[in-house]
């Protein structure tokens, strides 16, 4: 319909420039205009007073827009205009026709149960390939990780394991380079395995005016599918610590159902859940709890059960790597005085095997008692005044003992253990403690993740009730039972604190995870990251009570004590730290590796020797010396690729002159096919997006009949310019017959004629 009106196609008008071919200039056109409707207008308004009523309102204007309309389009006619558009030269441009090839496209969701593939052949033989090949020059391709010529549609077979539209297309523009290439025809369900299409391979489309003309296959939403998105979790863990996992997922068609979430080690369910689904597309975010188990990697699958009647059954595990380490976590615990809170914090941290609290108790203004200590000379002089020495500890807690009993090196200390060693710090309330220790008026103040009050006398010994948070209720700190709403009220259930202390208001950024309720709600537990390591600030020393006044075996105290300890000092990084961007390589081998390497002091080792030794899953290993990152003191890079699909080990040693700086283990794995199980709804986003990046179109397949003679509108390859004539389209006519009938309609209608 378009094309009768206008009498070109779409392409003309929107690649096309707009020139006037008369010998007269476009100003005086303008003027002309100008004037013919500044003329009507005054005669127009010189006959208004002698004219029918009806006419003196409203009414002459619309005659005057009309009347002048239509002298300004006579005008333009006479000045003769046209769209010029450069148009490629038959037979002498190629045609790049590119057909997807990967395992998605076997997905049967077509016409009568076609598959995508089949889908794509269909209407590549039913007419678009034969009309290219009448003015063009066609090159066939298969599109898969890379890009293949073919000879013909029978080579295309859909069971690639992967999609990278953007590498293929980078490919393509390497090969042609040489080459008089017109346009490019896409045909894909748009699934793009490597994350999308970079701005370089844009730029060098663009560069040389390579229009992209894409095909979308595939349905665009599914009726009935579960599919799993993201996991976050850490990727290293302590002996038997509990590890959080937040899953994402999304579904269609089981809104209001029930689904099973698990978690697997091999065939071992290391936890389960049942969860109620949301609205339909929406994404899904469920916590869940499980034990990291013995020392070594593993690989864990996290997976949502399938449901009746999925569409694709291939969608709904991912998996992720964990690495249990078996080194023993150091806490130093500073306590200004003898209390029944330190006994029973000191007895929590005995039953884990995995930490280690090493203690300084005051008994006197001059004498500490230490307990947990791995060497005689270990804290003789008391708290560490060398970095070297504070920094050997992953954590620190500061129970009841007032600021001044540290000097300010000692204070500068304990901030830069947090910023600067990564390290975790635990306040706890006492009578010497936080406000009533003078703690606010320090540079530590800045590690408090609450402001403390201006003022003294803040402990109070009378009893305090506790309950948790919302935040806390999806904490792995404070989770006595795994199902959140029965956790909530275990924790309603504790006994009463003996005492409390008003920690203040919390700052910006910090997480209350417990309140208590001494006349007014105040936090009890929060929690905060500070530069490369976290705090946080218990207000009360009466925990003792929820093991002295439970039932005998009551496991909530220790349980609560042991989870804190673990948190504080689990993510305390040594002195390497090695990394990887992502832990799963999806159909790409190559990984770049980084490392952080610092001194004992825990400061940027620039000048250090770094290599990495990788171990693949089929035996092969290599050893890389990594390399400085410029403008990044202590940061380290290499590039490995692993050779197939499987689990992968990179150990990081790092060493300056003969003294080791350290080593660190990181596990990553390499899968090979799963991405195309993903994400299997056409991703017309994606096609669309690249098309008109491009200067190509997005085409539904019933309109496919016109893309033989559409694609020829481009610059690229061999073309000419063009002259297309305006004056005789069948729209313009119909423009001057339409304002000259409407107005001589109106007019008898309103009985001035």
């Amino acid at each position: 319909m378009f094309s009768f009106l206008f009498k070109y196609p779409i392409p003309v008008f929107t690649k096309g420039k707009f020139i006037l071919l008369g010998a007269w200039p476009g100003w005086l056109l303008l003027v002309l205009m100008v004037a013919a409707a500044a003329g009507l207008g005054v005669l127009i308004r010189a006959q208004l007073p002698g004219a029918s009523p009806l006419m003196q309102t409203w009414r002459a204007g619309v005659i005057w827009g009309l009347q002048a309309s239509l002298v300004a389009l006579v005008l333009l006619l006479l000045w003769q205009p046209a769209m010029t558009v450069a148009e490629l030269k038959s037979q002498q441009n190629m045609i790049a026709v590119v057909v997807d090839d990967s395992r998605s496209m076997a997905i049967a969701d077509g016409d009568s149960g076609a598959t995508r593939e089949a889908s794509a052949i269909k209407e590549l033989e039913g007419g678009v390939l034969d009309g290219l090949r009448k003015r063009f020059q066609v090159r066939l391709y298969r599109l898969d990780g890379g890009l293949r010529r073919a000879a013909k549609t029978d080579e295309i077979k859909a069971g690639a394991a992967a999609t990278h539209i953007g590498d293929g297309l980078k490919q393509l523009t390497a090969e042609t380079s040489d080459l008089p290439v017109g346009a490019v025809v896409l045909l894909s369900d748009g699934s793009e395995n490597a994350g999308g299409i970079d701005v370089e391979t844009i730029g060098a489309l663009r560069n040389r005016r390579l229009p992209v003309h894409t095909i979308g296959f595939g349905r665009e939403r599914m009726d009935r599918d579960v599919e799993m998105g993201d996991v976050t979790a850490a990727s290293r863990a302590m002996l038997n610590s509990r590890v959080t996992a937040t899953v994402s997922f999304h579904q269609r068609g089981y809104a209001g159902a029930k689904g099973t979430l698990s978690v697997k080690d091999g065939d071992k369910v290391l936890a389960s859940r049942e969860v109620t689904f949301g609205r339909d597309g929406a994404t899904q975010n469920e916590t869940v709890f499980f034990n990291a188990g013995s020392a070594g990697a593993r690989t864990l699958a996290f997976s949502v059960g399938l449901m009746p009647g999925e569409e694709n059954t291939a969608n709904n595990q991912v998996t992720r790597l964990l690495s249990v380490a078996t080194d023993k976590r150091r806490i130093l615990y500073v306590e200004g005085e003898p209390r029944w809170e330190y006994k029973f914090i000191r007895r929590a941290a005995d039953d884990d095997p995995e930490v280690q609290v090493v203690s300084m108790l005051r008994t006197t203004e001059n004498k500490i008692y230490r307990q947990g200590i791995s060497d005689p000379k270990e804290l003789a002089d008391g708290f560490p005044t060398r970095a070297e020495d504070l920094f050997g500890y992953q954590a620190i807690i500061i129970g009841s003992v007032e600021a001044q009993y540290f000097t300010p090196t000692q204070q500068e200390l304990l901030r830069e253990f947090v910023d600067r060693r990564g390290g975790g710090v635990l306040f706890l309330g006492g009578r010497f403690a936080l406000a009533d220790g003078g703690w606010g008026a320090t540079s530590v103040a800045d590690l408090l993740p609450t402001f403390l009050p201006n003022t003294k006398g803040t402990f109070r010994r009378d009893p305090a009730t506790v309950q948790l948070t919302a935040a806390g209720e999806a904490s792995a700190i404070t989770r006595l039972i795994d199902d959140p709403a029965k956790n909530a009220a275990r924790w309603k259930t504790l006994p009463y604190l003996a005492d409390y202390e008003d920690p203040g208001s919390p700052k910006p950024g910090a997480t209350v995870l417990a309140e208590m309720r001494a006349g007014r709600s105040m936090p009890l537990l929060v929690t905060q990251n500070y530069g490369r390591g976290r705090t946080a600030l218990m207000a009360t020393s009466g925990t003792w009570r929820w093991q002295m006044s439970s039932t005998l075996g009551d496991p909530a105290h220790d349980l609560f004590w042991r989870q804190i300890l673990r948190w504080m000092s689990a993510e305390s990084p040594g002195r390497v730290v090695a990394t990887t961007a992502t832990q799963e390589l999806q159909d790409e081998g190559t990984v770049r590796l980084t490392a952080t390497v610092r001194d004992k002091d825990y400061e940027p080792a620039g000048d250090a020797r770094v290599t990495a030794h990788f171990n693949g899953p089929d035996g092969s290993s290599a050893v890389v010396e990594m390399a400085p990152v410029p403008n990044a003191p202590g940061n380290f890079e290499a590039n490995w690729t692993a050779g197939k699909a499987g689990a992968c080990l990179a150990e990081v040693t790092a060493s300056r002159g003969k003294e080791e700086l350290g080593k660190d283990v990181v596990a990553f794995e390499r899968n090979d096919g799963m991405a195309e199980n993903f994400h299997t709804e056409q991703n017309r986003e994606l096609l669309e997006k690249l098309s008109a990046e491009t200067g190509g179109r997005y085409w539904k397949r019933d309109e496919l009949g016109r893309l033989p003679g559409e694609i020829s509108y481009s610059e690229a390859g061999i073309s000419v310019r063009d002259t297309k004539e305006l004056w005789d389209m069948p729209v313009v006519f119909l423009a001057l017959l339409g304002l000259g009938a409407t107005e001589w309609l109106l007019r008898r209608k309103w009985g001035v004629v």
